[in-house]
């Protein structure tokens, strides 16, 4: 009786260990995974606050928490089974399927870097006013969600290696949980910093917390301008790369071959080796997604119906932005009533 206690101790302590490698190996896989989307991640973080710029503070944190709804269900309900179905039966499809997201990513970076030369950046979605103007953020954002998300499920796809379909399920729904996790509650903390700032602005007793809310709301439009220019070149940059790879996985020689070759030379120099074939992959995956990308939107605006969506979105957004100007409260108010103590407080940016 005692052997077989024993023994039976013996089995599931072997089952215990397995279970705990096999986490372990799931942790690590889903690490690895997720690294390999981290420039799209970068992009999704830096297009999310868009959709709540221009809203009433109160709001912000609901339209996200919607958002982030939204994005789970794109992830876990929409991508990942489309993913392993295709990882069974059409496993030569998923390059060309990255390769369409990786030419959208491309063509969006373009399409911002048209904006800033053109000094003509669309106006903020959230920008639009109405009853049913929430639902139609939310819808956007969860639009542009389903692509970058795609995006994230197909790379880290690409670099699970292991066999077993649950294995891959699961460090897929690791990933989707994560990734979703990071990228909006760091959306959640940088579109309120700046309420958090005002609050400090407003502390009557603490000379030092009014000085840092200050700043703090002052540098916010700062920091979100940077996190922009981040998200432009993770989308040029992620874009050029799906491309670079996936025409060479479809068995094209160049230009895969050259950026190869030129890493090649700098690998072996000492220290440094690696990260110069890093830079030299990375400039080259960012040079030829702008030029695939900026020769897409310069196809797009040549078409009909750019021109005329792009000029009836202006007018329409211009309407919704003169009516939020008259009916959004601005933060002058919050901002000027720590000035009656007789400690002013320097004015505030516009929300």
């Amino acid at each position: 009786m005692a052997g077989g206690l024993a023994a039976l101790l013996d089995d599931v302590a072997a089952i215990a260990r397995l279970a705990a490698a096999s986490t372990d190996d799931i942790a690590a896989a889903s690490v690895k995974a997720s690294s390999k989307a981290m420039g799209v991640v970068i992009d999704d973080a830096a297009v999310t606050p868009q959709y709540v710029k221009g809203l009433q503070p109160k709001r912000e944190l609901p339209i996200i928490w919607r958002i982030t709804k939204g994005s789970f269900r794109n992830k876990l309900i929409f991508i990942l089974p489309v993913l392993l179905l295709l990882s069974i039966f059409a496993p030569w499809a998923l390059t060309p399927i990255l390769m369409l997201g990786g030419l959208y990513l491309s063509f969006e970076g373009a399409e911002k870097i048209w904006e800033l030369v053109s000094g003509k950046p669309k106006k903020a979605p959230a920008a639009a006013k109405g009853a049913d103007a929430e639902d139609k953020i939310v819808s956007s954002a969860v639009r542009t969600d389903l692509i970058l998300s795609a995006e994230i499920m197909v790379i880290s796809m690409n670099s699970i290696e292991a066999d077993s379909l649950w294995a891959r399920a699961a460090v897929l729904v690791v990933v989707a949980i994560g990734i979703t996790v990071l990228v909006y509650g760091a959306v959640s903390i940088l579109v309120k910093m700046d309420d958090v700032g005002l609050a400090m602005a407003a502390d009557k007793d603490s000379e030092f917390k009014q000085k840092f809310g200050t700043g703090l709301v002052h540098a916010m439009p700062k920091v979100m301008t940077v996190i922009s220019y981040v998200g432009m070149v993770a989308m040029l940059w992620v874009g050029g790369h799906i491309l670079l790879v996936g025409t060479h996985d479809l068995g094209l020689d160049q230009p895969y071959g050259f950026v190869h070759h030129l890493e090649g030379l700098v690998a072996g120099v000492a220290g440094v080796g690696g990260v110069l074939a890093w830079l030299i992959n990375t400039f080259f995956s960012f040079v030829l997604g702008l030029i695939v990308g900026g020769i897409v939107a310069v196809i797009m605006h040549f078409l009909p119906f750019g021109h005329r969506g792009d000029d009836e979105h202006g007018d329409d957004e211009g309407k919704h932005a003169a009516a939020s100007a008259d009916d959004t409260p601005g933060t002058d108010a919050a901002v000027g009533s720590s000035t009656d103590s007789g400690n002013p407080t320097p004015p505030m940016p516009q929300r």
